[in-house]
């Protein structure tokens, strides 16, 4: 089974293979994603365009980016399940602030399954400069003093303290986009 993710992060291929490796055996086996717990399973970066903005505002537009990724992993090549992870952040109904949020698609062509990895209130001083229409990443190696923050711990981890990462964040949500293809319950 060839399983392409839409994005060369390494983070988002790591967090891809960590939420097929905990795919039950018997519910792979009896649904879409055919024995994904055995080494038949490749997992591919592929560089591909998301359709919105560098840095998505709401949970619309970050939903649309992980399905647009989906798809298009799916038209770039012979893949069996097109994997789009997006994060972006957004105003929360009933929650002061701005909120970090994580979106992942997945796709076989025929159904898109979708799910959403936790919700991280942004301090706001990194807040204020995201609305001032600077990007998360920029703004969260500036603050930390790093490079790169977006392919190692992420804002996530920065923001927990490490309890959760980014990949940990990206592969929760991969877990819920599965559902339709680990289960029966979606038919």
């Amino acid at each position: 089974m060839r399983i392409g993710v839409g994005s060369t992060n390494p983070v988002k291929r790591d967090a891809t293979e960590a939420a097929l490796a905990g795919v039950p055996a018997s519910a792979a086996d009896s649904v879409a994603v055919e024995s994904v717990a055995v080494e038949s399973v490749a997992v591919e970066s592929i560089a591909v365009e998301s359709g919105v903005s560098e840095q998505p505002f709401g949970e619309r537009e970050t939903v649309t980016g992980a399905r647009n990724r989906a798809e298009n992993v799916l038209d770039a090549g012979e893949y069996d399940l097109g994997v789009g992870l997006e994060g972006g952040v957004a105003e929360v109904e009933g929650a002061d602030g701005l909120f970090l949020v994580m979106w992942a698609a997945v796709a076989d062509g025929e159904r898109t399954g979708l799910g959403g990895g936790p919700q991280l209130r942004l301090p706001e001083s990194v807040a204020e400069r995201i609305r001032e229409g600077e990007e998360l990443g920029p703004v969260m190696d500036d603050v930390l003093d790093m490079d790169d923050v977006a392919k190692k711990q992420g804002a996530a981890g920065a923001l927990t303290a490490g309890v959760i990462d980014r990949e940990g964040a990206l592969e929760s949500a991969l877990a819920g986009a599965l559902g339709p293809f680990v289960t029966e319950l979606y038919e």
